[in-house]
């Protein structure tokens, strides 16, 4: 919170020689002032504004009795940086010197300050006065005996003035400065610039010096300034800001009022503003609609001030394009609800795949068991393919919220698109026809080639859906550089060159409605059962996920274009890793494992499968009871099965790394439904030993712990089972 800036006191000093003055002008400005109408229309009249209430601390008053120690007091606290604003001076100050002299002695070095000649009679007529001391706007005369309201009026008014001189020097002294400033950094970097500045001032030199200084400024100014003539309406000016901004030149502006060159695209919004200047309001920062000369459109705020120019009321336009910043905004809106629904997803995702993983498990276990004729088989495969559906989905929901584990490869353009060429006719039906075109020449790209596969299957896919009679889908691969406007719209282009992969087709279009919400995680368009509206969120969290992102524009009736962003990288393509096509059914074993999980049915469902093949299986429910059970039967345990997300604050990776400081040989296999250890920064490490995702089956888990038990001590590998 910022606060207030502390109330300044104007300081008034009272020149006369008789005491009971000094009092009763005291008393008048210390006392704490009531409500007067009289005096806050008066207030009112001069400075355009209601007037505070004034209290009693005000003022600051000195007294002088003879005008040599008055002028000494008003030196004194000049040089003391507190100088008087107001003084009230006696005319006739016996024996020394009258109030004339005392005032011309002390115009002589102060100017500026205020004065009030005190008199009840004089010995000079105010032709005498004026004659001697010469005619100010700082000087006013006071007649005695004293008149409260007068008084307080003239204190008020008078010091005010006084502090509206001192602001408007100092911020003529600013502009001066910041005039010279600019105009040598335009005069060296320009000369004929210079030229013309120099010919501009001999042309004007009969202006004033504050029109000069302004006219510079307005010029100068990189913002879009113009001024607009309150009385005809039409604009009169405008700087190099405002033109390049509208997208008019000087002569097309000139002479025209804003309606007439349909500036603002809002009317409402222009009588608004009207109504609020012939009322006297400012308008600051107010939210407009500009319209170009092309006829785009650019968000701006719109500031008005009046001002004087050739005996003139004009208005500055001050205008603040924030288009762009709107844009970004926008899109930083829009990634924080994306990332939103991605942590709920990465959030559901370790529970809902431990109950798939008992759900799997057991209908596994009880499928293997079940005769082939057994009238359950059917319900019971219907189960395990729900499963697996399930488990799809929630994979699909890691990947959109980019916490999917990946296999990170560098590999060529060509070899990555390859297989869709063969793959995408089958798929999209013969009324599609598909055209992949990738130029010779692509620098290699580090993804994971199966995740890119899958981006351009769910685009073909929803492209296919958006042409039911048939149409053509081209997939194309290019190089692009990162031009300004890419990193100004987009916080993932930190690289200076791009893979765009383009997904183009002949179909339907997208509505402009649809398109804010079109990767969003279950929004589609389609019929209920139709699809599940993960197709393009997938889409969106492995660009992101992979370091880039996608666009998409469309019309309607004409067709859709996607775009996806893949940074390039350094070095030269490998072979991607081979990924695992099918599962083998794993060898029984004696071996004893020991099995960490906290929850009971997982717990109880794994010990099962691992017990029909033959293993001795011990359990723990936490990292605390297996260092428990460890101490006392660690000589039988042949491997660690343990989950990587448990309660009392001993995950399972810590819990393993305490057990191999005490038998390095032991065998470990890591298990999670999902870890942000295990997800972060690609395929995880584990330091050499084997993961399985969760949800798994009895085939899977029994080929991951046999292969983690055969494998030699010297030779650690790591196994990554993808989630579902």
């Amino acid at each position: 919170m910022v606060n207030a800036p502390a109330k300044v006191l104007h300081r008034i000093l009272v020149i006369d020689d008789n005491p009971a003055i000094h009092d009763d002008i005291r008393k008048i400005l210390r006392a704490r002032e009531t409500s007067s109408p009289a005096l806050n229309d008066a207030k009112a009249i001069l400075f355009g504004d209601e007037p505070e209430q004034m209290q009693q601390d005000d003022f600051e008053i000195d007294s002088a009795y003879q005008g040599e120690e008055g002028l000494h007091k008003v030196h004194a606290a000049s040089e003391a940086g507190r100088p008087y604003a107001l003084a009230f001076v006696d005319v006739r100050m016996p024996p020394g010197w009258d109030g004339v002299e005392t005032i011309i002695r002390i115009w002589k070095d102060h100017p500026d300050l205020q004065i009030v000649i005190c008199t009840a009679y004089s010995d000079y007529s105010w032709e005498d006065v004026v004659r001697q001391i010469g005619r100010s706007s700082n000087m006013v005369v006071l007649k005695k005996p004293f008149d409260i309201i007068e008084v307080l009026q003239l204190a008020h008014a008078l010091t005010e003035k006084w502090d509206l001189n001192r602001q408007v020097r100092d911020q003529l002294n600013n502009l001066d400065r910041l005039v010279g400033r600019r105009t040598a950094e335009l005069e060296e970097a320009n000369g004929r610039l210079k030229r013309e500045m120099a010919e501009r001032l001999q042309v004007e030199k009969a202006l004033v010096v504050s029109e000069e200084r302004f006219s510079k400024a307005f010029n100068a100014n990189p913002i879009p300034l113009a001024i607009q003539s309150l009385r005809r309406g039409t604009i009169t000016d405008a700087n190099k800001g405002f033109r390049d901004l509208a997208g008019y030149s000087l002569d097309e502006i000139a002479g025209r009022t804003p309606a007439e060159l349909d500036l603002w695209v809002e009317t409402e919004q222009s009588r608004d503003v009207s109504a609020k200047l012939q009322a006297g309001a400012s308008v600051r920062s107010l939210p407009c609609r500009l319209r170009t000369q092309s006829g785009a459109v650019r968000e701006v705020l719109f500031s008005i001030e009046t001002i004087e120019l050739k005996d003139e009321t004009c208005l500055l336009m001050i205008v603040q394009d924030i288009t762009e910043q709107l844009l970004l905004e926008k899109q930083l809106r829009h990634s924080q609800k994306m990332e939103a629904v991605g942590q709920l997803a990465a959030g559901i995702a370790h529970d809902f795949n431990n109950m798939l993983t008992v759900i799997g498990g057991n209908i596994s276990m009880i499928i293997e068991d079940l005769p082939r004729e057994s009238p359950l088989l059917p319900q019971c495969e219907d189960v395990r393919a729900a499963a697996q559906h399930s488990a799809t989905l929630v994979g699909q929901l890691l990947t959109f919220s980019r916490k999917q584990v990946v296999e990170i490869a560098r590999i060529s353009v060509g070899e990555l698109l390859a297989p869709l060429s063969q793959m995408l006719p089958r798929v999209l039906g013969e009324r599609i026809a598909v055209r992949v075109d990738v130029p010779a020449g692509l620098p290699p790209v580090a993804v994971d080639a199966g995740m890119i596969e899958q981006m351009l299957m769910n685009l073909a896919v929803n492209s296919r859906d958006a042409m039911p009679q048939g149409g053509e889908l081209v997939i194309t691969a290019e190089a692009v550089d990162a031009t300004p406007e890419m990193f100004r719209s987009h916080r993932d282009a930190h690289v200076s060159r791009f893979l765009c992969l383009s997904v183009r087709d002949t179909g339907c279009g997208i509505p402009p409605a649809v398109l804010p919400r079109l990767f969003e995680p279950f929004f589609t368009t389609k019929p209920v059962g139709k699809g599940t509206g993960l197709g393009l969120a997938t889409v969106y969290g492995i660009a992101k996920q992979h370091g880039g992102w996608i666009e998409v524009s469309s019309e309607v009736g004409k067709g859709s274009v996607f775009r996806a962003f893949i940074p390039f990288c350094a070095g030269p393509a490998v072979q991607a890793p081979a990924r695992l096509k099918e599962q083998r059914s794993g060898a029984r074993g004696p071996e004893t494992i020991l099995v960490v999980e906290d929850e009971d049915a997982v717990r109880n469902c794994v010990k099962n499968m691992l017990k029909s093949s033959g293993y001795t299986v011990i359990t723990a429910c936490t990292g605390v009871e297996c260092l428990g059970i460890w101490s006392a039967r660690k000589h039988e345990i042949d491997l660690l099965l343990t989950d990587i997300v448990m309660p009392e604050g001993l995950t399972g990776l810590e819990l393993a790394r305490r057990l191999l400081a005490d038998a390095p040989g032991l065998k470990v296999v890591y298990t999670s439904g999902y870890s942000s250890e295990v997800a972060k920064d690609g395929s995880p490490t584990l330091n050499g030993q084997s993961f399985l995702a969760k949800p798994y089956e009895v085939g899977e888990l029994l080929r991951v712990v046999r292969e983690s038990l055969d494998r030699p001590r010297s030779a650690p590998v790591l196994e990554v089972a993808a989630v579902g």
